[in-house]
């Protein structure tokens, strides 16, 4: 029976194993670079800040300013009719009806407004570059969470064969017991215990793949792919960074290329320019005024006149039209004298909305170099873990290859063995998270520095 049990396990495995074979060999070949570039092509976030961009740039135009003309035109039909008595008068009844149109053109020109024409396009090609500097953070972002996600598939790949790795131990562990039972110098406690080991490492490996399967998702997800659930296979390996960074360096360079400052220096510019909107109010508004009509009139009906005779003389009107044609040339000068101090209340709110923009800037260049600091930190301290890691396995490979020879020459127990197999275990794992997190804080501080995208 419990060579049956084991039989199907084998066959199990190894059924998931040719299906994963089978998989890879179908499954879409993705490295890092691939990965960004799709990722800079498809993600939802990039997309939008880039049509922000397309809709700013599409504004920095005259036509938004007010420093072209605007000209109208317009036409004026209508119909009236009119139906008089004043028996007083010669013309005692009168029934008209009159058709008339009435064409017109009038332009108008602002000549001057106190430079506010200039200040509004400054204005406009501010805000474009504000979202092209936006759309550059969110490109940086974008990238770094990439590559944060791409790492995290590759370490949940390297977990599985580290976990394949004491499976196999396992599984020979099984199969040294059988043949120890077989001579008769095996029980079956001893070999139960190799079969919970076992089940707990097929347990510990089929949760691993899971992992592994969401961090995969989670990838697709930030390169903005359709397909969540496709097959790939991850050809750019976990290096150990090796980088020794220069902390003043480093810092000059993140306040001078910072994507997020850069940002906040835009509003600071856009918060000077409002300013100087509000207070050119003060400015008097010269327009220049031009106007042209056409009106044509045609009247038709009857009218009785009475001379005073007593025989009243009704007659028709033939049709009498009436053309009029005018136009005027002019300036307007226009200024505020008074408006109770609203205007001198909204410059003071601009004014001290500039120096909220400075301050912005100088608390998030603070924070920023915070993370920074902080980052380095990490990152040494990252390089020491690696270091003292790497001893570690080279102690567990060590133990566990003097544990199975031992554990098969019957100086230690099954216990003593199984403790040395999750040591090993347990240094893989952390020497891999060791290495991600180094690669994590790598990445943040290129974004920190603005160099991410060079």
């Amino acid at each position: 029976m419990r060579s049956t049990i084991l039989c199907l396990l084998l066959l199990l495995c190894t059924c998931v194993s040719a299906q994963t074979a089978s998989g890879s060999r179908a499954a879409k070949t993705l490295s890092l670079s691939d990965a960004i570039q799709e990722g800079l092509a498809n993600n939802y976030q990039i997309r939008l800040a880039q049509s922000d961009v397309a809709v700013a740039e599409n504004n920095v135009n005259d036509a938004l300013t007010g420093k072209l003309p605007t000209i109208t035109l317009g036409l004026d039909p209508g119909i009236s009719y009119s139906n008089n008595s004043n028996p007083a008068s010669i013309v005692a009844k009168s029934s008209t009806f009159s058709y008339g149109i009435g064409p017109s053109a009038s332009l108008s020109w602002t000549l001057f407004n106190g430079g506010r024409i200039a200040m509004n396009r400054e204005r406009f090609e501010t805000l474009a570059y504000q979202s092209r500097e936006q759309l550059q953070v969110q490109v940086e972002n974008s990238v770094a969470d990439i590559v944060d996600a791409y790492y995290n598939a590759v370490v949940a790949e390297e977990q599985i064969a580290v976990l394949q790795r004491v499976l196999d131990l396992s599984r020979d562990r099984i199969r040294y017991q059988e043949v120890r039972a077989e001579f008769g110098q095996g029980g079956t406690f001893d070999e139960l215990q190799a079969r919970d080991a076992y089940l707990s490492d097929s347990t510990q490996l089929v949760g691993q793949q899971l992992q592994y399967k969401i961090a995969v998702r989670n990838l697709l997800q930030q390169m903005g792919a359709d397909d969540l659930d496709q097959q790939i296979t991850l050809t750019t390996e976990l290096d150990e960074v090796t980088e020794n960074y220069d902390r003043n360096a480093l810092e000059s360079r993140l306040l001078e290329a910072n994507s997020q400052l850069s940002a906040l220096r835009v509003s600071k510019t856009l918060a000077d320019i409002n300013t100087r909107l509000i207070e050119a109010e003060k400015k008097p508004t010269i327009n220049f005024a031009a106007a042209a009509g056409y009106d044509y009139n045609l009247a038709t009906g009857s009218q009785t006149f009475d001379f005073g005779t007593g025989a009243p003389d009704e007659r028709s009107l033939p049709g009498i039209g009436a053309r009029t044609l005018s136009g005027s040339v002019g300036l307007t000068v226009n200024y505020l004298l008074y408006d109770g101090g609203a205007r001198n209340v909204r410059v003071q709110t601009a004014k001290l909305q500039e120096i909220t923009a400075n301050l912005n800037v100088d608390a998030v260049a603070q924070q920023l170099r915070s993370a920074l600091a902080s980052s380095l930190d990490q990152y040494e301290n990252q390089r020491e873990v690696i270091s003292i890691t790497r001893r570690l396995i080279e102690n567990a490979e060590q133990n566990i290859a003097i544990a199975e020879e031992r554990f098969k020459g019957g100086t230690i127990n099954s216990f003593d063995y199984r403790a040395i197999q999750v040591n090993y275990i347990n240094a893989e794992f952390q020497l891999l998270n060791a290495l991600l997190g180094l690669k994590n804080t790598e990445t943040e501080v290129l974004r920190l520095t603005g160099g991410i995208v060079d």
